[in-house]
């Protein structure tokens, strides 16, 4: 599938800050807080979709080994945190967590996966990660919080174009959810503590609309990309609802056809019998 690259807002990157456009900029190397460009990194994240992931080999909270063509067939969302972080990470996964409601709610609880993967390699452990966990009351079904040896954990920020620097508050990094399609490729960036929730519904949208079809009844299939499809985002309340006015016009559509194509039938019949 090709990635496309999402329109860019204000979004919040570090703390509570607030970048307003994208600058030119060489990527700056993680060595410390002091050389952290904001508008770079975003650059740097946005330059990351269209990445393909390798096959990376991690650990989930309970000790068992994960790969990330595990994933492979339906969308992931990856979040990257450090587990001694006592208010970035904590706010952003939680805000996270209701997001995935609303978008499984939306789009299907099995529709697509998430992952939160520890950073700081050398203190976020499987046992770590747990705590973690469990501290943000995340306890959702597709779920799961992963660590990874030094070496996987820098390859893996450079495929997701993810910035961040020792500080002496632990790490200063850009905060971004990245969307990976079922080819396990960088579809889209997510950033900020909260964010709009079309800004995460939207492309995952996109990938599920686009995924092969479902085993069981084709008809189920079917019925399940019309109801995806005909959902649309209310801001007045926030959350998405169903557009019936689409299935009107579809079943006007379908209407119409039948009545064109009854009518061409019953016209080419009468001209046989005449010949």
């Amino acid at each position: 599938m090709t990635a496309r690259t999402p329109t860019i807002v204000p979004v919040a990157l570090l703390m509570s800050v607030w970048i307003p456009q994208i600058v030119s900029g060489q990527s700056p190397e993680p060595t410390d807080a002091g050389s952290y460009e904001r508008d770079a990194a975003l650059q740097h994240s946005q330059a990351a979709i269209g990445n393909p992931l390798g096959d990376y080999r991690l650990t989930d909270r309970h000790g068992k080994t994960v790969r990330l063509t595990d994933y492979a067939g339906k969308p992931l969302l990856i979040s990257l945190v450090y587990t001694s972080c006592y208010h970035t990470c904590p706010v952003t996964t939680r805000y996270l967590a209701k997001a995935v409601a609303k978008a499984k709610k939306t789009l299907g609880k099995d529709s697509f996966a998430v992952a939160t993967i520890g950073f700081d390699s050398a203190h976020d452990t499987p046992q770590s990660m747990r705590v973690f966990a469990r501290e943000q009351d995340v306890v959702m079904p597709g779920w799961q919080f992963l660590s990874g040896s030094g070496e996987t954990i820098k390859k893996l920020v450079d495929d997701l174009g993810f910035i961040y620097f020792p500080s002496p508050r632990g790490y200063d990094h850009i905060v971004q959810v990245s969307v990976i399609d079922r080819d396990s490729t960088v579809y889209a960036q997510v950033y900020g503590e909260a964010f709009e929730l079309p800004w995460l519904v939207e492309p995952l949208k996109e990938l599920v609309l686009n995924r092969p079809q479902s085993a069981g009844h084709p008809i189920s299939g079917l019925l399940d990309r019309i109801r995806i499809f005909c959902t649309v985002y209310d801001p007045n309340t926030g959350r998405y609802r169903i557009d019936y006015s689409l299935f009107i016009q579809i079943a006007i559509g379908l209407i119409i056809v039948l009545t064109v194509g009854t009518y061409l039938l019953t016209e080419t019949r009468r001209a046989r019998r005449r010949q």
